[in-house]
């Protein structure tokens, strides 16, 4: 059974993954505990819209990503507190500005303002 998700109420997350840290496999990968090494995660995302199946949010800024290989993946998932029960939403390899080498310095993961936004089911 698929965990249940609510992105306009529940704690919505992200992460800068590396992919020399992580393979995905959609076969398997279901909960965060599936994505061990992360570089950062965010706050819960703020400004959560959903609406005919278009997920948005606010953009999100990561303070002094500390310098380090390049980073390949935005991991998106539920926060329940605990990694083995947070279920993964989605993982963006493909945008504008990936991949990205961190310098020590921010990196902000703005959203796009198409008509797909995040993303759209």
């Amino acid at each position: 059974r698929s965990p249940s998700i609510d992105w306009d109420t529940d704690n919505i997350k992200v992460s800068l993954v590396r992919s020399s840290a992580y393979t995905p496999n959609l076969a398997t990968d279901q909960f965060l505990s599936s994505v061990a090494t992360r570089v950062a995660d965010s706050g819960n995302l703020t400004g959560k819209t959903v609406a005919a199946g278009v997920a948005d949010a606010d953009d999100v800024t990561f303070t002094a990503v500390a310098a380090g290989a390049a980073i390949q993946y935005i991991l998106i998932w539920k926060d329940t507190g605990v990694a083995a029960t947070s279920p993964l939403i989605a993982l963006i390899d493909t945008a504008t500005g990936l991949p990205v080498t961190p310098g020590g310095g921010d990196i902000t993961v703005a959203w796009d303002a198409g008509a797909n936004k995040i993303f759209k089911l």
